[in-house]
């Protein structure tokens, strides 16, 4: 049914010319591949932390995308996202994914366009498949959500090319090695780069039983911005290529319908406000357990982040909930957290309610 409503889009100019012209047309060969699909997140969240108490729904996500192939060999993708203010690219509509992709050889593919940065086993993950009301803080923070260095909000993308693969097949044919490096701007999605200087992120990851994998990553680069620092009392405010250095500790076992993962993310680097020092890091781990095989979870997650790497500045979250699974495409999740934030001396509860659906 999907492609055959992309199709009579596509068509419709065609046949206003055709029943004008009397003229017969054919689509492109590669237009059979093509498909088309997206989700949406419609959620509540309150809190009652002190002076800020909130409660609201909210259309957390809504995005639309386009993939296929074209010849055997290239895979591509085009993906869009409508949610929050439309004021400009930085926030909705805007375009989060757009790439190609050749496939050829399982140990060797090249990705050029704009897409997900290769930092993380989480930032790659689909919202709704990383289980919890939102990404980890650490990977929020130092991997392009809601960056430290003020970056604006790209969902954990850049544009740039990258090459990755997998190989060291075992007996039964299941891979034991996986590898990723890619170059990129270093700006975010939409921007080009402001300081001709590239990002180069790369990870590693070992597949030594099935469901189980153990990586690294790192991520050096520069970004352009405008910092603020305070001398002897006074803001000076400067526009400087700043250095950002990151690595990354992941592990992950996820096999008949449990998953446990938990990965540990260092920075160095000035944030946009300097009197926030050079270094960052944060800690997150977590279960997902099936009460219902393949149907109903019960889940928790322990999330840390310290944003000058010192306790004073840290904020945990403590996490507990549920989902039930109503059809393979539609889901309801039930989140509570309690939340400590040690630099303003607060602690408040918050709740978080979620209708997933995919089509």
């Amino acid at each position: 049914m999907k492609r055959i409503i992309l199709t009579l889009l596509i068509a419709i100019p065609f046949l206003t010319i055709g029943a004008q012209e009397k003229k017969t047309f054919e689509l492109p060969a590669w237009l059979n591949n093509v498909k088309f699909s997206g989700y949406g997140m419609v959620q509540y969240q309150g809190s009652d932390k002190k002076d800020a108490d909130e409660n609201s729904f909210n259309l957390r996500l809504i995005r639309l995308a386009l993939d296929g192939r074209i010849q055997q060999d290239w895979y591509w993708k085009m993906q869009i996202q409508l949610n929050g203010n439309t004021s400009s690219l930085n926030a909705s509509p805007r375009v989060v994914d757009l790439f190609a992709e050749w496939q050829k050889y399982k140990f060797f593919m090249v990705k050029a366009g704009q897409f997900k940065r290769p930092f993380t086993f989480e930032n790659p993950m689909h919202p709704i498949t990383q289980g919890f009301m939102s990404y980890s803080q650490p990977v929020s923070k130092l991997s392009g959500f809601s960056d430290r260095t003020g970056e604006h909000a790209c969902n954990g993308r850049d544009i740039g090319i990258q090459i990755q693969g997998d190989f060291l097949a075992n007996s039964a044919g299941r891979n034991l090695l996986h590898y990723q490096v890619g170059i990129f701007n270093g700006e975010g999605i939409n921007h080009k780069d402001k300081d001709n200087k590239k990002d180069i992120i790369g990870g590693m990851w070992v597949m030594p039983i099935k469901g189980l994998r153990i990586g690294a990553f790192g991520w050096t680069g520069t970004r352009y911005m405008t910092t603020t620092q305070t001398v002897e009392g006074t803001v000076k405010t400067k526009n400087e290529s700043v250095r950002k250095n990151r690595y990354a500790i992941s592990a992950e076992y996820a096999q008949d319908d449990w998953t446990f993962r938990s990965e540990y993310i260092h920075s160095q680097g000035f944030a946009a406000n300097k009197d926030k020092g050079d270094k960052a890091d944060g800690f997150y781990a977590l279960c997902i357990a099936p009460i219902i095989k393949n149907k109903m979870h019960a889940k928790a997650r322990y999330d840390v982040y310290r944003d000058q790497k010192t306790w004073e500045s840290s904020k945990t979250y403590y996490e507990v909930g549920a989902d039930y699974l109503l059809t393979k495409n539609l889901q309801v999740n039930l989140e509570y957290a309690r939340v400590n934030e040690r630099s303003t001396h607060t602690s408040y509860n918050m709740v978080d309610v979620e209708l997933d659906f995919r089509f």
